[in-house]
């Protein structure tokens, strides 16, 4: 798998796999690229190029102790694209991630990208406050802190059953799948688990919207406890011209699992 250096020196974990128009999927809070591993393969498998690299900090790649703002981040999504000559490529951006793709789309253009897609996404801003009354309160991505610093692998815990809506009679996501997804996260350094819950949290999208001037589609569970539809998916497409809103009725945050089958072929109908 190559290694991608940013222009601040950091090297980048990435997956490059299949031959044909050329997907890059940017992974969510707190995991990496392995979370898209079925979907990528699926992928794959109907003739498409997929690229999904671990974000600094995360999984294989460096973990120094800055650069965890969007800004930054965007221009290592710069770095992704440029360094493996992409063109044509629909870019995908889970939770966390739909905010690399909406400041790439702003900061660098979109360059390459022929297609956008924003799944379960923090986009186009979650905190609460007087112009987003109905946001997020920061106490909760306070409260996130506060846990991580105190019992991160307890936290993990509790937080990965809210992500892929496990109940007490729902038993559709195995423990041994909870805990691979535990286990991804905790690959990740402290310090940057910490602050990327201050950039998804803090960060006001709502300028970047007006930068996605490809075909869009939005793609988010109704019933997602973590990155609410209403305030997040809902909104997003309506503030991108022309956007395409596909609602997972009943589907979780972590629907790139629960709904597996439908968002390959959702996306791969797209991608053509």
């Amino acid at each position: 798998m190559p290694i991608i250096k940013t222009t601040d020196g950091v090297d980048l974990y990435v997956k490059d796999w299949g031959k044909g128009r050329p997907f890059v999927l940017v992974h969510g809070w707190p995991l990496n690229a392995d979370m898209w591993d079925t979907v990528a393969h699926e992928l794959v498998e109907k003739g498409f190029r997929v690229v999904a690299y671990d974000r600094r900090g995360f999984g294989r790649s460096s973990q120094p102790g800055g650069g965890y703002d969007y800004d930054t981040m965007s221009d290592d999504l710069t770095a992704i694209v440029d360094g493996l000559s992409l063109s044509d490529v629909t870019l995908v951006g889970f939770s966390m991630g739909g905010g690399e793709v909406a400041r790439y789309m702003s900061r660098h253009g979109g360059k390459g990208v022929s297609r956008a897609v924003l799944v379960s996404a923090v986009t186009p801003y979650l905190l609460k406050d007087d112009s987003n009354p109905d946001g997020v309160d920061g106490a909760t991505f306070d409260g996130f802190i506060a846990e991580l610093k105190k019992d991160r692998p307890g936290f993990l815990e509790t937080f990965g059953k809210q992500f892929y809506g496990v109940g007490m009679l729902d038993w559709s996501v195995s423990s041994a799948y909870l805990e691979w997804t535990r286990q991804m996260a905790l690959h990740a350094s402290l310090r940057a688990t910490i602050k990327c819950v201050d950039a998804f949290g803090r960060t006001d999208f709502r300028a970047d919207m007006a930068a996605f001037k490809v075909p869009t589609l939005v793609i988010h569970g109704t019933s997602d406890a973590t990155v609410p539809f209403e305030i997040s998916g809902k909104r997003a497409a309506a503030a991108i011209a022309g956007a395409k809103l596909e609602a997972y009725d009943g589907a979780p945050h972590g629907l790139h699992y629960t709904e597996q089958d439908r968002l390959v072929r959702d996306l791969a109908d797209f991608a053509r």
